[in-house]
């Protein structure tokens, strides 16, 4: 058995863990080691864009998880892969930048985590950024991750036709999602740089692996945390059969994201006292947050027929694919440049609620999310559904073995106002591709179809029809100190533990509104200045649009 010593250790190089490893050690005066399952993420499936689906559904690059059956899905069982590489999930996922809604970290707030205010976190949303339109208020112009809107809608009309539908069904068009109006329909944004994928292994781990004092190690299975007592000492690890463990001077930092940082707690000891005695691992620290509070994002593929051949079902044969990727490989542009997701929408989906709870990708084809089942012909799609569930789920170890997955159950769908949120979703985007607008385009309606119109049929094609987004989260929340459910205090420290933290998307409150790798990244910003004891950034002070009269109208123009 080696060991060795490091003032801090990570535990999982992805969208948080890479963030971290660049600015811990980014002084040169501490020894940091990174730890991470996965192994290199250079294979073009990852660094194209247009390749998206490839990564996410490989057991090489992501952990092909899946959930127990779901009550609310008639016992389905849904896919929930998670990173399993360098850049973690960054490097599997669709590249959607979206920070979430300024209430969502308000929200935070208001659930005890202290001083993760939107005006608390922009300052560190815009330090991590590098928007192409150049920095303002909102977004930043000098941070290793770069931000852009693709081919800025130029290559497919559809995308500003579903701007134009949204306009005229009475929604506001806002410019800027990620900055003073998240609410309405407008450009979608992505992590792509110079048609290249911008993960945090590309925007962060790349500059940090050249200093002398970070220490990479991949292929590895953190087993558990070391505790000496009630305080973390470091990590035993193991890798190509030999077990090593690493300790930690300063702080353990788990980085495992919503799935394994919850389940390397558990297995250290740390967690809900049954849930370890049922898995045989000696309970050390009775913690009953852990692994509870989970929440993710549901959706559906909204499709119809486009009646013109201008949509990306056309280029899925073997000679356009080769153009394309012939051409992403000589000049890093055109469709393989591009995530697809060019144009999109926050919107409410009834008068009371201050900010948005539906969210809508525009993609101008028919298929699936992993690249399968295209439609015959042409067609397009929403992807769409709503972003803050009340369901709540858990994860939890089943065994000792840290080589066993563990237990996830997500509780979709198991309230009726999430059950009415999506009765409102499917009809309101009805009534938005049958604007006017779409009308030189929009064929028939594919899924649902127009025979699916009452609330036990919608209900019924919903629980059949639903996929994850995979946004797990929440698992390791952020509270207060009275919050017995509260895994983390505010500085994302494990209560009753010494010298452990826990800092990826497991410790949201609750979710928010939008895709997940923003506000990741963004926590680990704010972490790594709390971990190092650097004073926090200042707090921003700008205005936020909220629709003046939302207690009495689902969107502006609406009497």
């Amino acid at each position: 058995m080696t060991q060795t010593t490091y003032d801090y250790i990570i535990v999982g190089a992805g969208s948080a863990g890479c963030v971290l490893a660049d600015r811990l050690s980014e002084n040169g005066n501490h020894k940091v080691l990174l730890l991470e399952a996965g192994g290199s993420d250079r294979s073009i499936f990852i660094q194209m864009p247009t390749a998206l689906s490839y990564p996410m559904n490989t057991a090489k690059y992501a952990w092909q998880f899946e959930s127990e059956a779901e009550a609310g899905l008639d016992g389905r069982k849904l896919h929930c892969p998670r990173g399993h590489v360098l850049g973690g999930s960054s490097s599997i996922n669709g590249m959607v930048y979206v920070r979430g809604h300024a209430c969502d970290f308000d929200e935070w707030q208001e659930h005890g985590a202290q001083g993760w205010s939107y005006q608390d976190c922009l300052p560190y949303f815009r330090k991590a950024e590098s928007w192409a339109g150049g920095a303002d208020d909102y977004r930043g112009g000098t941070g290793p991750l770069a931000t852009c809107n693709g081919n800025e809608m130029k290559l497919n009309p559809l995308y500003q036709t579903f701007i134009d539908a949204g306009a005229q069904a009475g929604y506001p068009v806002t410019k800027d999602y990620n900055g003073y109006q998240q609410e309405g329909f407008g450009p979608m944004h992505m992590t792509v740089k110079n048609g290249v994928r911008a993960s945090t292994s590309n925007a962060y781990l790349r500059r940090a692996m050249q200093r002398p004092n970070l220490t990479v190690v991949t292929g590895v299975v953190s087993r558990r945390v070391i505790l000496e007592g009630k305080t973390a000492r470091g990590i035993e690890y193991e890798k190509h059969g030999q077990i090593s463990t690493a300790t930690a001077s300063r702080e353990v930092i788990l980085a495992a994201g919503s799935v394994g940082s919850p389940q390397l707690l558990q297995l250290s000891g740390i967690g809900p006292a049954q849930v370890l005695r049922d898995a045989g691992v000696d309970v050390i620290h009775d913690l009953p947050g852990v692994g509870e509070n989970l929440q993710d994002h549901l959706e559906v593929y909204f499709q119809y027929y486009c009646k013109q051949p201008i949509t990306l079902n056309g280029k899925l044969g073997l000679i356009s694919k080769g153009l394309i990727g012939t051409r992403w490989i000589l000049f890093k542009d055109g469709l393989g440049a591009t995530n697809h997701f060019e144009s999109c929408a926050f919107i409410r989906s009834r008068a009371g609620l201050k900010w948005p709870n539906i969210q809508y990708h525009f993609l101008p084809a028919a298929m699936r999310y992993d690249g399968g089942k295209a439609i015959a012909g042409h067609g397009f799609q929403v992807h769409v559904g709503p972003n803050k569930p009340q369901s709540r789920g858990r994860i939890w170890i089943k065994s000792a073995d840290p080589h066993a997955k563990p237990g996830i159950l997500f509780n979709y769908i198991s309230t009726e106002q999430d059950r009415q949120d999506w009765r409102d979703c499917i009809r309101l985007t009805r009534e938005i591709i049958a604007q006017s607008a779409f009308d030189d385009y929009r064929g028939d309606e594919i899924q649902p179809g127009k025979d699916i119109h009452t609330d036990e049929q919608i209900d019924q094609w919903v629980k059949q029809n639903v996929e994850s987004a995979y946004h797990p989260s929440c698992s390791c929340k952020m509270g207060a100190d009275d919050d017995p459910m509260a895994v983390l205090d505010s500085n994302c420290r494990v209560r009753g533990i010494e010298g452990l933290r826990v800092v990826d998307s497991s410790i949201f409150p609750t979710i928010t509104n939008g895709n997940l790798n923003a506000p990741t990244i963004m926590v680990a910003e704010k972490a790594a200045d709390l971990i190092l004891g650097n004073d926090p950034l200042p707090r921003a002070d700008v205005p936020v649009w909220i629709d003046p009269d939302w207690q009495h109208q689902q969107r502006p123009t609406k009497q």
